[in-house]
């Protein structure tokens, strides 16, 4: 989109009358959105077209849907828009817990579009519905827990929480991370990119020096983990072993559950507890990272809930380790739990090393196709 903008071929004003049109139609049972921006947009389409007289930009045109718990005055907002987004709307946030991957906004239950009765995840789940029903291309994220990665696995879209620190936090703890949520892995490497000043696009293709060194982990030790969400991820992780793109290491990593240490961090606890916990977890990983280049394990513990939430079962389980840890993570498509909805494979990554989840979201994204749009959401499976 962004490479016709910049040739003149498109125009930012249509590009906006089409998204706005698709909300439209979409958004009144979906619900991704808790508002939407048409005047705003329409006269940064116009000025964009006026800025683009100068030179192009790296993602001139693209409509970006704006988490609401952080608005247009972002940091991560405002390098996007420098970089040619036109915001359009804020993305619908449930309410609840920090942890909450479940609930209502003002207008009612963000719908997954896979599944009307299940979840999108959350917090990021207006951001991660609108992606995968392609009202948007992008849609920013934040993620404190899991936040980003959850609802990109449950909508089958990408979604990369970066190194903790790299950016500024919005918590005072600093385990919140900002990230993208996209259909492609191009589109999350040219979002990052436009973010982090880095050149993460010139990454989607293959790699020399052979093989990465992956270990699995099914439960990091500690989770409970439904056999419809381990098997497709692990699936997906042997489809990137099997073409060569992997060389299994074993390793048995046991991580203690990181529940007591993160919730001690973000209201009044044990922090001297949290901090023993954290540093056994780091040390854990640490040796692992010392063999291996990546750490590869199911997103979430169980498939997509409904939308009275998960039960006993946490779904941050497999993901609120790496807020604490602040290594960067990315949730990219693995196929589909029995009850239609998507499952996600959990990419682990050095601290810094964003580039080696881009390739290898690239090769997974490559040797399987992510799915495309769903752009109403579907009844339930009979």
């Amino acid at each position: 989109m962004a490479e016709l903008v910049n040739a003149g071929r498109l125009r930012p004003v249509d590009v906006v009358e089409a998204t706005l049109a698709r909300i439209g139609t979409a958004d009144a049972t979906l619900r991704a959105f808790r508002e939407t921006w048409p005047e705003q947009a329409r006269h940064a389409a116009r000025e964009l077209e006026r800025t683009l007289a100068a030179g192009p930009l790296p993602l001139a045109g693209v409509p970006l849907g704006v988490k609401a718990a952080e608005g247009v005055d972002s940091l991560q907002t405002r390098r996007l828009v420098a970089a040619g987004c036109i915001p359009v709307g804020a993305t619908a946030v449930p309410r609840g817990t920090p942890w909450q991957t479940w609930g209502h906004t003002d207008r009612g239950p963000t719908a997954n579009p896979w599944r009307a009765d299940r979840t999108p995840g959350g917090s990021s789940a207006g951001s991660a519905a609108a992606v995968a029903a392609g009202l948007v291309p992008l849609a920013t994220g934040n993620d404190g827990a899991g936040s980003v990665r959850i609802p990109a696995a449950w909508c089958g879209v990408i979604g990369i929480k970066l190194t903790n620190g790299r950016l500024p936090a919005i918590d005072a703890a600093g385990l919140n991370a900002p990230g993208p949520l996209a259909r492609t892995v191009a589109d999350a490497a040219a979002y990052l990119d436009a973010l982090l000043g880095t050149r993460l696009a010139g990454h989607l293709g293959p790699a020399g020096g052979g093989p990465l060194r992956a270990v699995w982990s099914a439960t990091l030790g500690h989770a409970e983990v439904d056999p419809d969400v381990a098997g497709p991820a692990r699936a997906a992780a042997d489809r990137l072993a099997d073409a060569g793109l992997l060389r299994w290491v074993a390793h048995d990593l046991t991580l203690a559950d990181p529940a007591p240490a993160w919730r001690a961090l973000r209201a009044p606890g044990d922090r001297a507890a949290a901090a023993r916990l954290r540093a056994g977890n780091d040390a854990q990983l640490a040796r692992l990272f010392d063999l291996a280049d990546l750490l590869l394990t199911p997103t979430t513990p169980g498939p997509a809930h409904g939308h009275a939430g998960p039960g006993e079962r946490m779904s941050v389980a497999l993901t609120w380790a790496f807020n604490l840890s602040g290594h960067p993570a990315a949730s990219v498509p693995a196929g589909f739990a029995p009850d239609g909805t998507p499952v996600g494979l959990q990419i682990v990554a050095r601290h810094h090393h964003e580039h080696l989840l881009v390739h290898t979201a690239a090769a997974l994204q490559s040797l399987h196709p992510w799915p495309p749009p769903r752009p109403h959401p579907h009844p339930p499976a009979r």
